[in-house]
């Protein structure tokens, strides 16, 4: 991002070659102006076939011709001037643009209003007039021959080319002698000129947004508005054709892909998959939303909308639509995270659950485990002593006291 700061027109009580060269790169830059707003728009409109009735404007390539034309430009005649051989003044300098000039209708000077028998008590005999855009402006050509030849001489250049510090030998590049040239330094007009042109080429390769200020007074006191001089700014700056350019026009346009990219998703025809065309897709959505017909144009690639009343409704059903969409997002992550949330505690019951189970089973597996090793062994018990008891004498004590009774 650029930014171009402009003062504007200067018009003083002695204007010379300075205020000169600010107003023609101020008339440039107002030609920027029209050709980038009301001529470059009203032909998109014819461009896209739209029906669409012109808005006379002023154009003032009339006046930036007058000043900057190769061979019959002010600037080319003051550039002759200053080349040519022989004795060459500033009146000379005057006397050849009220010949070449005469009947220019931007043009004026003492001469040209004698031979149109009109008198102007205010207009000298050293100077020339300009009807610029912003206004009349008078201007004193004494020293515009001084003032325009380049005195920087090239044996200075090069002096402060051989300079030790680097800053004072990138101010003067042509001092260079690999650069060096026999010819004659360009003129400060042609300077002035190449360096104008390269600006207008910079800003024609560019999107450039204006920011006009308007003068409010001419005491500069604050909450003061004159409202003569602010309706004269608002006159010569073009404010009014570009206001009626406006109003008869569309307030918005934009391509079809990426207006449907944008508002696609206000029509459940087109959001969230649209498969045909762009065109035919913002048709189905402006169908859909039922915008007025005097409201809507549309054009071979773009799509315009007259008023700023319906891009405003526009916009705020697609910030309504984007706050639906952001809760059914939300809605929709938090019933996933609740979700997610309950299957791990629903995993970790099961898991706790069947842990727990299985050490409740495996204690009374263990209990009667033991219970039934205790009657096993109580029931081999029996069972080896009910074996074995066969094999014992019976009636052993009888005998033996039988036996001690005898024996007695």
């Amino acid at each position: 991002m650029g930014v171009l700061d402009i003062y504007g027109f200067e018009i003083l009580e002695d204007n010379s070659f300075e205020q000169f060269v600010i107003n023609y790169c101020n008339e440039k830059l107002q030609q920027v102006f029209i050709e980038l707003t009301l001529k470059e728009e009203q032909e998109e409109y014819k461009r896209e076939g739209i029906p669409w009735t012109k808005v006379e404007y002023f154009d003032n390539g009339i006046i930036c011709n007058l000043i900057e034309h190769n061979q019959r430009g002010i600037l080319a005649m003051l550039d002759e001037e200053c080349l040519r051989p022989g004795v060459v003044s500033d009146s000379t300098f005057l006397a050849k643009l009220n010949q070449l000039f005469s009947n220019h209708s931007h043009y004026e000077s003492k001469v040209t209003q004698n031979a149109q028998r009109l008198y102007d008590h205010n207009m000298g005999l050293s100077c020339f007039r300009i009807c610029h855009y912003a206004g009349k402006v008078m201007y004193n050509v004494t020293s515009f021959i001084d003032k325009n030849n380049d005195l920087l001489f090239r044996d200075l250049s090069q002096a402060m080319w051989k300079a030790q510090h680097p800053l004072l030998r990138s101010l003067f590049p042509e001092g260079n002698p690999k650069q060096a040239s026999l010819k004659r330094p360009p003129t400060a007009g042609s300077q002035f000129k190449n360096s104008v042109a390269i600006l207008m080429k910079n800003l024609y390769s560019k999107n450039p947004n204006y920011i006009r200020c308007i003068k409010p007074n001419e005491h500069q006191q604050q909450g003061r508005f004159s409202s003569e001089l602010v309706a004269v700014q608002a006159r010569y700056l073009g404010l009014l054709e570009n206001v009626r350019v406006r109003r008869a026009g569309y307030a918005y346009r934009q391509g079809y892909k990426s207006f449907l990219e944008r508002y696609r998703l206000l029509s459940r025809s087109t959001w969230p998959h649209w498969n045909g065309g762009d065109r035919e897709g913002v048709e189905k959505l402006l169908g859909e939303l039922s915008m007025s017909s005097e409201e809507l144009a549309f054009g071979k690639t773009k799509i315009f909308i007259r008023s700023p009343k319906t891009l405003f409704y526009l916009e705020e059903q697609r910030r309504l639509r984007l706050q639906q969409l952001a809760t059914l997002i939300q809605k929709t992550y938090r019933g996933w995270r609740c979700r997610t949330h309950y299957q791990l505690m629903r995993k970790s019951q099961i898991l706790i659950s069947a842990w727990f189970r299985g050490n409740k089973q495996k204690k009374h597996y263990g209990r009667m485990k033991a219970s039934a090793l205790l009657i096993q062994a109580f029931v081999r018990g029996w069972k080896a002593r009910k074996n074995y008891r066969k094999y014992f004498r019976s009636g052993a004590a009888l005998t033996l006291s039988n036996f001690i009774y005898k024996s007695i």
